[in-house]
Parts: structure tokens; sequence; C-alpha cells
């Protein structure tokens, strides 16, 4: 049996060491902006669960397009922090923070804490990752963003948030009761090695036991329904959002394969997608090469919250 335990933070290192490595690319021909960061910001209260998010924004000008960005930890761990606290860069030098990083590019960039298996299963964490979009829309003055350009992202069980974040809109039993004026609709999604199809597991015991059984808690075997409707590739259809996909090939967390079938449903079903996969990468990767992914995703999201070509 696996220990996710024992796994899992490495996965977060190598998270942290990606988004430290982002700000060694400066391809994009405009000049970075000058940002602010807000810690701790309350979004929601569940029992005596209070969850927090951390936001990052040019210090003037607005409305910007907005981001919410949900990190790693097999549901189970990990922390907003991951992306919202700078790392050091080869030469030990402080690096700035993921979301600093994308904020200086014109966006407001929000880290979301969620709640964690296995005392809070599925869909405890998608309900809070669609409360925080609809906080961020509530408080759209305060927070000089547009809420008529969302995004999110996320990276390994964060990216399935995302994805289903995304794609899962049209399912209002994942909503919650928070902010039930404002849409959590999206308008751009970005996963980091996200799984898509959650009955992949059921072919690795060791696996499931890990992560699903935790997240779901069921077996595949004797409840299936429930992988299906935890898992994005079974809330395509038509007019969801663009979706950009960034997975190793070496994967041996979320094989790469979950991207792959997400994609060819996402391109059978007409709903714009794109892949980028990583050559001989795993779950997670560092240097030059998380520089290059992070530029892609910022693109990405120029293209699909800023209308560039």
């Amino acid at each position: 049996m696996i220990n996710v335990r024992s796994v899992v933070p490495l996965v977060v290192l190598a998270l942290s060491t990606l988004a430290g490595a982002a700000v060694e690319d400066d391809s994009p021909a405009t000049a970075p902006l000058p940002v602010r960061i807000e810690r701790g910001i309350t979004y929601a209260t569940r029992g005596k669960e209070t969850l927090k998010l951390d936001l990052a924004m040019p210090k003037e000008g607005g409305p910007y397009p907005a981001v919410v960005l949900l990190h790693g930890g097999a549901w189970q761990l990990g922390s907003r922090t991951e992306l919202s606290r700078g790392g050091k860069d080869a030469a030990g030098k402080p690096s700035p923070a993921l979301i600093e990083t994308v904020a200086a590019h014109g966006y407001v960039v929000a880290s979301v804490s969620y709640r964690f298996a296995p005392k809070y299963k599925f869909p405890s964490q998608l309900e809070d990752t669609r409360t925080a979009i609809r906080f961020l829309r509530a408080n759209a003055t305060t927070y000089h963003l547009d809420p008529t350009r969302v995004g999110v992202g996320g990276f390994s069980a964060g990216g399935h948030l995302a994805l289903l974040a995304g794609l899962a809109d049209k399912a209002p039993e994942f909503d919650g009761t928070d902010f039930p004026d404002q849409s959590d609709r999206v308008q751009c999604v970005v996963s980091f090695f996200g799984p898509t199809d959650l009955s992949l597991y059921g072919a690795s015991p060791g696996l499931e036991d890990a992560y699903m059984v935790p997240l779901l808690g069921k077996e595949c075997r004797t409840d299936p329904a429930v992988y299906r409707r935890a898992s994005p590739i079974h809330h395509v259809s038509r007019g969801d959002p663009p979706v950009l996909m960034i997975h190793g090939t070496a994967d041996l967390i979320v094989p790469i394969i979950h991207s792959e079938r997400l994609l060819a449903k996402l391109r059978e079903t007409e709903v714009t997608s794109e892949l980028i996969t990583v050559k001989g990468k795993g779950h997670g990767w560092e240097g030059p090469t998380a520089a290059k992914t992070i530029q892609d995703a910022l693109r990405f999201l120029d293209v699909h919250l800023k209308g560039k070509k």
C-alpha cells in the first residue's frame, strides 16, 4: 500500500519549485506590474472551519481579469501558501511566489484553501472552489477585478478541482450556499497534471486506497457512480470554457492518459482545448521547464481572459 504522507510532500516540493522558477522567463513583451499581496482573507466558514485565500494584484489600475489557483496534495495535504509564498532562485536569492508572477502580468490572482479528505469527502473541495469564485465576484470592486473574466487553474488534485469548476458548472449540487446571487462559471481552465477519470485508479489498489478512498469513501468496484460523478471527463458538454492541460509524459501518480482522454473528449464535443506534454517529466518539474510551462499557461490566459492573439 502507498503511504500518501510519504509521497505527497515530494509532489508539493516539486510544485513549490515550479512556482519559484516561473520568474526566470521574462518572455512576455510587457513589463511586469508592481504587485501587492493580501493574505489570509476569509471567504467562507464551514462549522469550525475557516476557509481563506491569499490574493495578489497590481498595485494600481484595473479592473483586471481574475485567476483562481488551487494547490495539490491528494485532496488531503498541502497549503495555499505553496503558491503564495516565494522561494529562492538558483543563486539563493528570494524569488516571487507564483501568484505574484501571474499578478505582475495584469491579473488579480487568488491562492485558495479548501477542506481536506478524509474528514471532508467530495464534493466539499469543489464546493469550496466554487464558493471562492463567487466570493471574488461579490467583491469585484474591492479587489479591482473584472467579474466577467475569471479563470481557474490548479496542480494535481488542484488541477482536478479546476477542471471540475470549469466542466461541471451545470451541476448545481456542487454549488454550496454562499453568495447565491453570483455566478461561479469560469471563462477558461488550466490544469497541471490533474486527474480526469478517477475510475482509472480502480486498477491500482495501492493508489486507490491512498487517494480515492479517502476522498470518495468507497472503492470504484463497489460504487462506480461516485467515481463517475467526481471525474471531469464525465462532465464535458458543448459550451464548456477553453481548457489547457500541461502534463509530464513520465507521470506515475497521474498518468498522462488522464489528459489525453480528456483532450479527445473535449475535441469530440468541440470545446476549445490543448494539451502540452512535457517529455520525460513526472509529477512536477523545475528549472527552465517550469518557467516555460508557466509562460505557456500565461499565454493561454492572455488569449482567453484578455483577448490577445
